[in-house]
């Protein structure tokens, strides 16, 4: 029996893997050069801007990667319905996921305006900028229902094959975010352009300005999402009850439910580890928010890979092919690696010159591109995991990441990383190697239970 990620490689998959990645990660790019606009101009007003922002970032990781093991839920059930031709589950699959965006937006809307004065002094927030934050906060997740919509809506599109209308819907809403800022984050000035002084409107809201652009973008983008959804020749929720279908949901809670927990779980880690980070002052959290931003555009090709996995790993599991499964894991892996060795090149030869884009605190540059040196090694790694953690998406098989991923981020991200600030009193650089060492572990599982035949099966005959 042949291993399933060796032999050679199956090159005519090639357009049909990017036709998949290529949208994604257009879109991905999009969201990250508007996150750099934003973390540019709010670190234009000083570091306390920047922190205050960027303090409560990681509960924003925490709700929206709960929000998409939703959608995962979903993805796996309607890509492997749309690989067995099934219409019909995949048209009833979009009324439930309709559903799902009305009961869990209504409840994480409630949940995150009721505690938002809470939530910068459990992080940790300095005392001089909770206030801040906390009203940065509410204004940001007012329209989470919107959120919401734009997450799940956006899965269920892509679970389909459809990855280039969640792009130019993500383009649109980014696009607004960008123009949004401009006039609401900055007074009223004149500027020069071509030799004549031109004058632009603005509000001066400052870190408020900022959480309103987003506010508005954000509660767009759903709307809008969900009017291209009804459109949708294929996934259309039209004529469909949302009421609920315990058929379609009972499967697709089997995976949004181990998903869910897993990145509560890691996301809630990512939390508790950007606490303690705050912990060291202005600087290190500065450092820390935008050597984040910074380090996110570097795992694009990562991510938009892993959507492409997800997917067809999916469509050839619903139609019980094997060999296809085991053709699409090795050249995506392959890929991976490639892209993942040029982007992590690249971070650490440019980490200084990216980082001096949204400071000019010397300290602050000086310790995120350390940081962003550390973690540009470990790259190609990271890929590998995000890739085989795709795969296993598409299959429904979320159990084996839950596990890996609170063990690593538990057991060896939080626990090193307060043994490492708390009782020695090491700084970020220590922080980060934890989590480095966090990612190298989940390299490693996969790889060995991929190689062992845990994930997809050795054999090459039809299942």
């Amino acid at each position: 029996m042949k291993n399933p990620l060796t032999g050679k490689l199956p090159w005519h998959m090639l357009p049909t893997i990017f036709s998949l990645a290529l949208p994604t990660m257009l879109e991905q790019m999009m969201q990250t050069a508007v996150q750099y606009v934003d973390i540019a101009m709010i670190g234009t007003l000083g570091t306390q801007a920047t922190a205050a922002v960027g303090s409560t970032s990681t509960v924003n990781w925490l709700l929206n990667s709960t929000i998409s093991a939703i959608g995962i839920g979903f993805l796996a059930y309607i890509s492997q319905a749309a690989g067995a031709e099934d219409t019909v589950r995949v048209k009833k699959a979009s009324g439930q996921a309709v559903l799902a965006v009305l009961v869990v937006g209504s409840f994480f809307t409630l949940l995150t305006l009721s505690l938002s004065g809470r939530v910068p002094v459990w992080m940790q927030v300095d005392p001089a900028i909770q206030e801040l934050a906390s009203q940065y906060f509410f204004i940001l997740y007012t329209p989470m229902l919107f959120s919401t919509a734009t997450i799940i809506f956006g899965t269920v599109l892509r679970a389909v094959g459809d990855t280039k209308t969640p792009m130019r819907v993500g383009i649109l809403v980014n696009l607004l975010n960008v123009a949004l800022n401009f006039l609401l984050i900055y007074p009223s000035r004149s500027v020069s352009c071509f030799g004549h002084s031109l004058w632009i409107y603005g509000c001066g809201w400052g870190v408020i300005g900022a959480a309103a652009a987003s506010a508005v973008s954000y509660a767009f983008g759903g709307i809008y999402i969900f009017i291209v959804l009804m459109k949708h020749p294929v996934v259309s929720p039209r004529g469909q009850s949302v009421l609920p279908d315990w058929n379609v949901l009972r499967p697709c809670l089997r995976v949004s439910i181990p998903n869910g927990l897993q990145r509560f779980a890691t996301s809630l880690g990512y939390v508790a580890f950007a606490s303690m980070i705050n912990s060291l002052g202005d600087i290190a959290t500065a450092a820390h928010t935008i050597a984040n931003t910074v380090e996110s555009a570097f795992y694009i090709p990562g991510y938009g890979m892993q959507m492409a996995a997800a997917t067809l790993i999916g469509n050839a599991f619903g139609a019980r092919d094997t060999r296809r499964m085991q053709d699409l894991a090795k050249m995506i892996i392959a890929l991976e690696v490639a892209m993942m060795i040029v982007s992590g090149g690249l971070l650490f030869l440019f980490a200084p010159n990216m980082m001096s884009l949204f400071s000019k605190d010397a300290l602050v540059i000086s310790l995120g591109a350390t940081v962003l040196r550390m973690v540009a090694v470990s790259e190609p790694f990271y890929g590998v995991s995000i890739i085989i953690e795709g795969m296993m998406q598409g299959m429904g098989k979320t159990v084996i990441p839950l596990i890996c991923n609170i063990a690593g981020m538990w057991g060896i991200r939080i626990t090193g990383t307060f043994i490492c600030i708390r009782m020695f009193s090491l700084g970020l650089i220590s922080a980060w190697s934890c989590m480095i060492l966090h990612n190298l572990m989940l390299f490693a599982v996969f790889v060995i239970l991929c190689l062992k035949g845990k994930i997809i099966p050795r054999e090459q005959s039809a299942r």
